[in-house]
């Protein structure tokens, strides 16, 4: 008998795998490495605070989100092109795993980071987050493969949703071992170090329901006999820029996307280093915030899956983004430690909503057989990743001295995606796409 299409097994592991990576966005990302990496980059600082990666002059408060913006340029170059080969693949899943183990070693790694190892530290960064960001545009092609357009909506916010539980899970653990590290006769840095390595273990064992869940596919293309498949791929990522322009709806929400989700990514990567350095907060409570923060979008991803249910995906999503860009005019009056929470909190809401949400819309808007190769577009600014963002910040950091400007100087961002998406037609997109709503 032949296997169908679609089924809940096959759907119940794709939503492990966010449960698998969230680890290394959560714990890694959002918290524990932007502070580390900058306390590391102070501690190789000369008089000034400066510090001289490749010779050039640097703040050292500013070094982690220029490696955001570093990390997510090579992801620009390198993305299009891997999911330009994997439609061509034979096996779409080996390439997941390739990825997958790939950035899972590199976070491992980072339990050796101590002293002034700022250099070592931002290379294991670029590697993992790279190897995380291909694994995202493998991961997020098997939507349409595991899941009919009335469905995405709901299959898509309940795989951000248990990837939510999956970091806080995971980030629940790591506060637990830093609040016991003196009991148990650990120093501080130490229990970091582990919380860093931790989320690789992490996310390499999750990773294994998935491998074995989910169904391999025919390839979406077939490569002549004696062709490249990485040539082939460069070269289909040329044609798919040039075809873009058939599909001027799809192209417009790519847009919008890619500006309003890149300062989405930028709060939630500078988030820990703005509590930490910024606010003074302690270690242990940052932590809790952020894993607050873990349970509190899983609640948000849910219910703007409610609230799409009911005035549609493409309004939900326009809602989000003007709550996003109020909550950056609120950076003057987060002062303490209990107004981080609040405003943690109140991203939350919005936070698993916005992204799930985006997703899924843009599945409809893509042609079938081109789900890789277009989700790889999609993925330069994807789960953890921006980079005009983290780099206005940096620089709005480094020549005001000030961190509310720095966070204020965002919402740019927020009110161009808002201006672009409002010329998107959802269903014009998916017509033009030959998909239906």
């Amino acid at each position: 008998m032949p296997e169908l299409p679609y089924s809940r097994r096959e759907q119940r592991a794709w939503y492990i795998y966010d449960f698998a990576n969230s680890a290394f966005a959560s714990t890694v990302v959002t918290l524990f490495l932007g502070p580390y990496l900058t306390t590391l980059a102070k501690a190789a600082a000369d008089s000034t605070g400066h510090i001289y990666p490749l010779g050039i002059e640097v703040d050292a408060r500013s070094y982690w989100s220029y490696l955001i913006s570093i990390s997510v340029l090579t992801q620009v170059f390198f993305l299009p092109m891997l999911g330009a080969v994997a439609d061509y693949s034979p096996n779409k899943k080996r390439l997941l795993a390739v990825f997958t183990y790939l950035g899972a070693a590199a976070t491992i790694a980072m339990f050796a980071l101590q002293g002034t190892m700022y250099l070592f530290g931002g290379v294991l960064f670029l590697i993992s987050n790279l190897a995380f960001g291909g694994a995202v545009v493998l991961y997020n092609s098997f939507l349409n493969d595991i899941a009919p357009e009335h469905e995405r909506d709901s299959v898509s916010s309940k795989g951000w949703g248990i990837g939510y539980l999956g970091g806080g899970i995971m980030l629940g653990l790591n506060l637990l071992l830093y609040q016991k590290a003196n009991a148990l006769g650990l120093s501080e840095e130490f229990a970091v170090r582990i919380s860093l390595g931790s989320a690789g273990a992490w996310w390499a064992f999750f990773a294994l329901i998935p491998m074995f869940g989910l169904r391999r596919r025919k390839p979406a293309k077939t490569i002549a006999s004696g062709e490249n498949l990485f040539s082939k791929g460069f070269l289909q990522l040329f044609h798919t820029l040039k075809e873009m322009k058939h599909y001027p709806q799809t192209l417009t929400f790519l847009v919008a996307y890619l500006i309003y989700n890149d300062a989405i990514q930028a709060v939630i990567t500078l988030a820990g280093q703005y509590g930490a350095d910024y606010l003074k907060i302690p270690m242990e409570s940052l932590t809790m915030a952020i894993l607050m923060v873990q349970f509190v979008a899983f609640g948000g991803a849910m219910a703007f899956n409610f609230i799409a249910a009911r005035i549609g995906g493409y309004r939900s999503v326009l809602t989000s983004l003007f709550i996003w860009a109020a909550l950056m005019c609120g950076v003057f009056i987060v002062r303490t430690t209990f107004d981080y929470f609040v405003a943690a909190a109140l991203v939350a809401v919005v936070m698993g909503g916005s992204q799930a949400l985006s997703r899924s819309l843009y599945s409809v808007m893509i042609p079938k057989g081109k789900e890789a190769e277009y989700f790889s577009l999609y993925e330069i600014s994807d789960k953890g990743t921006s980079w005009l963002a983290p780099l206005m910040f940096g620089l709005t950091l480094q020549y005001t001295g000030s961190y509310q400007l720095a966070i204020l100087s965002l919402i740019v961002f927020f009110v161009a995606g808002i201006a672009v998406l409002w010329k998107v037609d959802v269903h014009r997109a998916a017509t033009e796409a030959g998909n239906t709503l």
